[in-house]
């Protein structure tokens, strides 16, 4: 008995102590680094306001808020930025390391500080004294830092250009796509390939030499490749003028969607200084509101897509260098120290071409689809020295019209986004800036897929001009939509991507837009709800003209014959759709792709849509090449619906009337590193139940190759915003999670309901509306 009562104390200190890791928000701090005091007024949702007289000050106080609410966030974001998990994950994180030190993030964000302007260098200095500021009060520390044993190290002006950085990464991938065409080269026809990457509709294929012959001598068997984290940044944003608005004024809606992870990747904040006035998502690691609205302007932003990666095959030339078209030339090396917890250090010796790192040293299924006698390098417009990007979004919080707004974008090299504006003035824009290769006319694989590195041929020629990058100011129409679709008319003369998103969502919103004669903020928050997937409408008519093979496949096809496309929450009929896909890509195309199967098995809607309707024969997909019969895509069809019955029925029930799709379709907001395991997920991730699917307004993408949660929403919208320029202080936003990365916090998961159901919190800098909350100042220490 007495054990028990140790036992019980023990715990219940242990959780009283740990309470003390939760942040002081209120009374007085003495601090070295400002100039005058700072006010910090939380609100009811966490979301702090910062009161300064200088920007200076308000980025030292935005670095101090973050830590103390994401220290933890913090740390990872560095840790992954600079390739050192494996310190405190082990070896498990060795490989991740690896390829993170090749990839020479943290190397190259050392260079491009040096480049960068004297004012942002300035607030990125600010920033992290902010954090360090807050790292000397020696607080308790977060509860990730006491179960792996680590203690924050100071923060740097490098830490920020890194993570900021990786952010780069996270909204690109075409390298991937590229290896995957390498690894499919000597298993399929070149057609086939085209075939399973189809064009953007309307478009014509790019075309591509027989890509078996051009890596004929490819000798191994590639391995599996994963494509889920190709998804890159898909989003969604909207902006109509006042000649479609009940205001007069613009309005302008934003959704970035990205990998769902607890806590939430951004942070919201209001900035106040004599001359600043900013509002938006914040980014845990970086100064200034990157997303957002000052007294003037709003912008939002979606990924373009570009393609600014290029894998190249470097000839080895037997005595430790390469074959350049001007003859051997010496691997630039550099020389990594990785630390391991529980084991020693691992010595890395990073290649580096004329070209970019060399991937396949450090990535096996890039070594296993490289020809012997070769290395593969990635070419990347981030990892350029002079990429100066960060100081481009710290200027545009400041902008005041669409000339300083557009005047700040001309230094953003990466990553290429569509930036939409629009001002209290009334006028709307777009931008899409970034550096874009230009690929040579004689350049027969146009980026698609990797190219001799030897071949001057396939060299970049320089870069898309500033003002040739697309653009928009005040069009006829009244409305700009981006959402990852393609952006640049008809003739536009140069290839930004032939990897466009698929067009489903920007019609989908530019349908909504038509509907409504007079927009208001209830009309633009009803738009971001919105569930209906133009892919079930394209796909469900070829799908549900087959005859059932047993009574309860004839029952649920009856229900989708009538069902209107609509991924909503409540509803079986969205999970046996989904369901049945996942069969379908199964079938369809496991038996060509072989040992790359898993890693590339997500929703295809367009491949799909071919193949179901026939286009250029492309029926023939539906056969099992492992079979000596010729299989029907009827036949498949019918077998797939059998095999997700049977799926859904072991996971959810038999009776079918009770499946939901929100239940199936939980998003997820992992954390890391605890998602991974059994013993913390449940304390550290944040879950409830979504609509939507990979192709809805309302996005919930999914990983089909996870056997255990299938279904589940990992890739949604990061945040919502809708902006108001004829009252901007009636703005709003939300975001999934809540502003703490602390469990112990009211306000770890306290948004996570009302963005799950489509609610917003106000957006609101008057200082007025703040009575109540809870006030903390920084004081200069005497």
């Amino acid at each position: 008995m007495i054990a028990v009562f140790v036992f019980g104390g023990t715990i219940a200190g242990g959780y009283f102590y740990l309470r003390l890791s939760l942040p002081q928000v209120s009374g007085e701090v003495e601090v070295a680094g400002i100039d005058g005091a700072v006010e910090i007024l939380r609100d009811a949702n966490g979301i702090p306001h910062i009161f300064a007289r200088s920007e200076r000050d308000v980025q030292f106080a935005l670095g101090f808020v973050h830590a103390q609410d994401r220290l933890w966030q913090l740390e990872m974001n560095r840790r992954i930025a600079s390739g050192r998990l494996a310190e405190i994950l082990g070896p498990a994180a060795l490989d991740t390391d690896r390829f993170l030190r090749t990839l020479g993030i943290r190397r190259v964000a050392e260079a491009n500080l040096l480049r960068l302007d004297a004012d942002s260098k300035k607030l990125l200095s600010a920033y992290a004294a902010g954090v360090n500021s807050f790292l000397r009060t020696k607080p308790v520390l977060p509860l990730e830092f006491w179960i792996l044993g680590v203690q924050p190290e100071p923060w740097s002006e490098v830490d920020t250009a890194a993570w900021a950085k990786m952010m780069s990464w996270d909204l690109g991938g075409n390298w991937r796509s590229e290896l995957l065409r390498l690894q499919l080269a000597p298993r399929l026809a070149t057609s086939m390939i085209q075939e399973f990457f189809p064009p953007y509709p309307g478009d014509e294929q790019p075309k591509l030499p027989n890509l078996r012959d051009f890596y004929r001598l490819l000798e191994k068997e590639p391995a599996q490749i994963s494509l889920l984290d190709s998804l890159g940044g898909a989003s969604n944003s909207w902006v109509v003028s006042g000649t479609r608005t009940a205001s007069g004024k613009p309005l302008l809606a934003n959704d970035p969607h990205l990998g769902l992870s607890a806590p939430n990747i951004w942070y919201f904040a209001h900035l106040h200084a004599p001359g600043l006035e900013q509002i938006g998502a914040t980014l845990p690691g970086v100064p200034g509101v990157i997303l957002g609205r000052n007294d003037r302007i709003a912008w939002s932003a979606t990924n373009t897509g570009p393609d600014v990666q290029d894998l190249y095959l470097e000839k080895l030339d037997g005595a430790g260098g390469y074959v350049a078209p001007d003859g051997h030339r010496p691997f630039r090396v550099v020389h990594e120290t990785i630390k391991i917890n529980g084991t020693p250090d691992v010595e890395l010796n990073v290649r580096i071409s004329r070209h970019g790192p060399i991937i396949s040293d450090v990535l096996q299924r890039a070594l296993d689809a490289t020809p012997r006698g070769h290395a593969l390098a990635l070419a990347w417009t981030a990892l350029d020295e002079d990429d100066v990007s960060l100081g481009a979004f710290l200027k545009l919080a400041r902008a005041r019209n669409w000339k300083e707004f557009v005047d700040a974008t001309r230094s953003l090299s990466v990553p290429q986004q569509n930036l939409s504006y629009a001002d209290v003035d009334g006028n709307i824009g777009f931008i899409a800036p970034a550096k874009i290769p230009i690929r040579k006319r004689e350049n027969d694989l146009h980026g698609l897929a990797p190219a001799p590195g030897w071949d001057a041929r396939y060299d970049w020629a320089g870069f898309v001009p500033f003002d040739e990058l697309p653009h928009a100011f005040n069009p006829p129409s009244g409305k700009i939509v981006t959402a990852n679709h393609k952006v640049v008319p008809p003739g536009y003369r140069y290839a930004i991507t032939f990897e466009w998103d698929v067009p489903y969502r920007a019609s989908r919103i530019d349908e909504l837009v038509e509907s409504v004669r007079k927009h208001d903020r209830s009309s633009f928050e009803r738009m971001q709800a919105d569930v209906v997937s133009f892919a079930a409408r394209a796909l469900l008519p070829r799908m549900v003209a087959i005859q059932g093979s047993s009574a309860e496949a004839s029952e649920v096809l009856k229900w989708l014959a009538t069902w209107d496309g609509a991924m909503s929450a409540d509803r079986p009929e969205p999970l046996i759709y989904t369901a049945w896909i996942r069969e379908l890509d199964r079938a369809i195309y496991a038996d060509e792709l072989g040992p790359l199967f898993r890693g590339a098995w997500h929703s295809r809607s367009l491949f799909l849509d071919d193949v179901l309707s026939d286009r250029n024969a492309e029926s023939r997909w539906c056969d099992d090449i492992n079979t000596p019969r010729l299989e029907t895509c009827d036949e498949i069809l019918a077998t797939s619906l059998e095999k997700a019955l049977q799926d859904l029925r072991k996971r959810y029930g038999k009776d079918a009337n009770t499946w939901k799709w929100g239940q199936a379709h939980e998003a997820r907001l992992r954390h890391r590193p605890f998602s991974r395991s059994a013993w913390l997920r449940g304390y550290f991730d944040i879950t409830a139940p979504s609509p939507g699917d990979g192709y809805t307004i309302n996005r919930g993408d999914m990983d089909f190759s996870d056997e255990s949660e299938p279904f589940s929403n990992r890739h949604a919208s990061s945040l919502r915003a809708i902006y108001d320029l004829g009252d901007p202080e009636a703005s709003r936003f939300i975001m999934p999670g809540g502003q703490s990365g602390n469990p112990f916090s009211p306000h770890h998961h306290d948004l996570m309901p009302l963005w799950a159901r489509g609610d917003y919190v106000p957006m609101t800098t008057d200082r007025a509306k703040l009575e109540g909350a809870q006030r903390l100042v920084l004081k200069p220490a005497s």
